[in-house]
């Protein structure tokens, strides 16, 4: 079967009833989601001929990991998504594993070359020598996409004794591309780096960065790119077998000659459950945009048994601070999608011991905005309760520590899935205040602390009928400075 019968197969299936989703009741009002079938890793994210384009690690036929394919969806906004055919599916042997399992067309970038849209992409097959390799397709139509005959454009990992050698991401840099890939050695994780003139002959430069011993044993979705106007660059990636630390960021200055980047900061990049595999790229306004996969490695993945799996995190904006910080915060673009307001002037919430107070606002797509001055707070913790079950049994916690200064997600009582309480230090503003800023999906949670200094990214699966909402103080009470909230319009 050649490439595009595979193609024109696997488009089928996004229609075909035998594979519909069988019930809408965690299904996202405004985030990207496959049709049917399994989502992971967002893959080569690009701005193009004046339109966003957003491919995936796909499995169109039911909802697990199967033979990658690379979804495709392409928005004039950022906002709303329009699917577009299967793009890869693995037909070759370089990227079909003749046992089925979950081989294929695995993750990678796109690049404007000659005017045409070339994907990057990690062909693995278990059984293989090499398992990984780098192979590229190139479309003239944005749509079509052919695999070159000279695949695998790089036949093996530098050294065969690795752990893992994929994810490559492409940019163009001067006159020639560079490439970042994925890769583990010895207990260490490491961003490779190569170079082309031409994106079908690459040549290996070196180690970008690595471990210091305590960030993995490989990584994962390398991304590395420039970000302000001082010459410094970041570098993203996905380390494995760290715990609960699945994605981090290094900050510092970059040799570009040398290709290697010199650390003077790292931390984690976001402390929900569910952030996996973030990429970006740059739009047509010279933003550096993220999207991230919002599901995780081993959770239950409750959507699953509703024949469809795995969702894309809203698009956010990244900036760099002085001190190398990086912020996500959520693009303008998505308050196309506000529609009626509701707000409580500020207030202190609860009396000598706490209390709560419930907003007359109910919804499971809602855009929410709450303030609170510390330096006039009393309480021991604070914060909102979000889709809250009628008898107040059910919902999710969003809080505060004051003493302990710990921002957390507590989903221990959110529904179905997996529960477990997200947190991170996080010291209020110079001014004494905390902003929350959240994103509220039928079956997802985005918080945005203090615009954007820290980020809690999670899935919640509660009831349908679970659309309350309370603002809580426990210890005394807690100043609230403002409180507004939008619905929001479902882009599908």
């Amino acid at each position: 079967m050649t490439h595009q019968e595979r193609v024109d197969r696997a488009t089928a299936a996004l229609t075909d009833p035998a594979t519909a989703v069988a019930n809408e009741r965690f299904r996202l009002r405004y985030h990207l989601m496959p049709p049917v079938g399994w989502m992971n890793d967002p893959n080569g994210l690009i701005y193009y001929k004046g339109e966003y384009h957003a491919f995936y690690q796909h499995y169109p036929f039911e909802p697990r990991q199967g033979p990658m394919h690379w979804g495709h969806a392409v928005s004039a906004d950022l906002v709303h998504w329009r699917h577009l055919p299967i793009a890869l599916a693995p037909s070759e042997p370089y990227d079909v594993d003749p046992s089925g399992s979950a081989g294929g067309c695995w993750s990678g970038s796109a690049v404007e070359h000659d005017g045409k849209l070339a994907l990057v992409y990690t062909a693995h097959v278990d059984g293989n020598d090499p398992v990984e390799v780098q192979c590229i397709a190139v479309s003239e139509d944005g749509i079509t996409f052919h695999k070159s005959p000279v695949n695998p454009v790089i036949g093996r990992a530098p050294d065969k004794d690795c752990f893992g050698f994929r994810d490559p991401k492409v940019w163009k840099q001067g006159d020639e591309y560079r490439m970042v890939v994925g890769y583990g050695k010895d207990g260490r994780g490491k961003a490779l780096l190569y170079r082309s003139e031409d994106l079908t002959s690459w040549h290996y430069v070196g180690i970008a960065a690595e471990s210091d011993g305590t960030m993995g044993d490989m990584w994962e979705c390398p991304d590395l790119f420039p970000l302000g106007d001082d010459g410094r660059h970041v570098l993203l990636f996905s380390p494995m077998n760290l715990g609960a630390v699945k994605t981090m960021y290094l900050s510092g200055a970059y040799d570009e000659e040398a290709g290697t980047l010199t650390p003077a900061y790292a931390e984690r990049l976001d402390y929900g459950f569910d952030f996996y595999a973030p990429q970006t790229f740059v739009d047509g306004q010279g933003r550096r945009i993220l999207l991230a996969w919002m599901n995780i490695w081993g959770s239950d993945m409750t959507e699953r048994a509703d024949r469809w799996l795995g969702a894309m995190t809203i698009p956010r904006e990244l900036t760099l601070k002085r001190d190398g910080t990086l912020r996500m915060t959520p693009v303008p673009e998505l308050q196309a999608l506000r529609g009626a307001k509701h707000t409580i002037a500020g207030r202190p919430i609860g009396g000598e011991t706490g209390g709560t107070h419930r907003p007359a606002l109910r919804g499971d797509a809602l855009e929410l905005v709450v303030s609170f001055d510390l330096r006039s707070t009393e309480a021991s913790a604070f914060g909102l309760r979000v889709r809250m079950s009628a008898d107040g049994k059910q919902y999710t916690e969003i809080g505060y520590r004051t003493e302990a200064r710990t921002l957390y997600v507590d989903r221990s009582k959110a529904g179905r899935g997996d529960g477990g309480v997200a947190e991170v230090v996080m010291e209020p503003s110079p001014d004494g205040s905390l902003k929350l800023h959240a994103f509220l999906d039928r079956s997802s949670l985005e918080l945005f602390a203090n615009d954007g200094v820290k980020t809690m990214t999670n899935r919640i699966y509660p009831d349908p009928d679970s659309l309350g909402m309370e603002l809580f103080a426990i210890g005394g009470p807690a100043a609230m400075n403002a409180f507004e909230a939008w619905e929001l319009k479902s882009i599908w």
